[in-house]
């Protein structure tokens, strides 16, 4: 495993932790996108199937576990014990947009047309559109706590860091995955404004416009 992958996988369960403990501390799930997490959830429970039929490394297998534990826990949260704190008026992005063109997407192109690989690349495709629903929220409301920015920017770091990742394979183990590549260029440009602002303004105020 090279610096940046694991640099990547940090930089992702800092995003992940920074939520629970933004939802667990301030009691309020309020400005996070409830459809964001379900989708993100979706992502871990289709990807890591392989749990059931293969075994890489103990490091790989609990990062795994660890993302789908955390990603349902975050849903519970939101949907179960906080519930009365989540802003459903303003999550209103409508999520079939994204899961029906990806979920044909996956079938038309894919690295192998088998019911696990197909799921893999599902779950690619949907996590670089997945954060769309919270982007959709902040747009709607106008600002984002700087939290919830914290949140995003290590989130958009995970990915820029598994875009070097991807080159650093290429060059030195010949490895090339080009569906996971494009899929990682989208989701990282999707958090590119946020990369501006949290630099700019989030370091100065409480929350960011």
């Amino acid at each position: 495993m090279n610096i940046f992958r694991l640099s990547g996988d940090l930089s992702h369960l800092a995003a992940i932790i920074i939520l629970l403990l933004k939802i667990w501390k301030s009691r309020s799930c309020a400005g996070i996108s409830g459809k964001s997490q379900l989708l993100f959830a979706l992502v871990f429970t289709t990807r890591y199937l392989d749990l059931f039929t293969s075994f890489i490394s103990l490091y790989n297998t609990s990062m795994k576990l660890i993302y789908i534990a955390c990603s349902y826990a975050t849903v519970y949260l939101i949907y179960m014990k906080f519930k009365a704190t989540y802003d459903g008026n303003h999550d209103t992005f409508r999520v079939e947009f994204l899961i029906v063109p990806v979920g044909g997407l996956s079938f038309l192109v894919n690295h192998d047309f088998s019911p696990l690989e197909i799921l893999w690349t599902f779950s690619i495709y949907l996590e670089s559109v997945a954060i769309l629903p919270q982007l959709f929220m902040i747009s709607k409301t106008g600002e984002a706590e700087t939290i919830t920015t914290h949140y995003l920017f290590f989130l958009g770091l995970y990915r820029a860091l598994y875009l070097v990742n991807w080159i650093w394979r290429y060059y030195f183990e010949g490895f090339f995955d080009l569906i996971a590549v494009v899929a990682g260029v989208v989701q990282t440009i999707l958090y590119c404004d946020f990369f501006y602002l949290y630099v700019t303004k989030g370091k100065y105020s409480t929350s960011i416009v």
